[in-house]
């Protein structure tokens, strides 16, 4: 597995902002990957 570090650490620092974030990205590219880990490690 790919460590997303950077990306995480960019999602993690805005969550409290007040706007929606949207991850997009191609098939397969590790977005719903990004989504669990905030949700396991958060």
């Amino acid at each position: 597995m790919i460590e997303r570090a950077k990306y995480l650490n960019l999602l993690i620092q805005s969550k409290d902002n007040g706007f929606p974030k949207v991850i997009t990205g191609i098939r397969k590219g590790g977005k719903s990957y990004l989504l669990k880990e905030i949700y396991r490690n958060y």
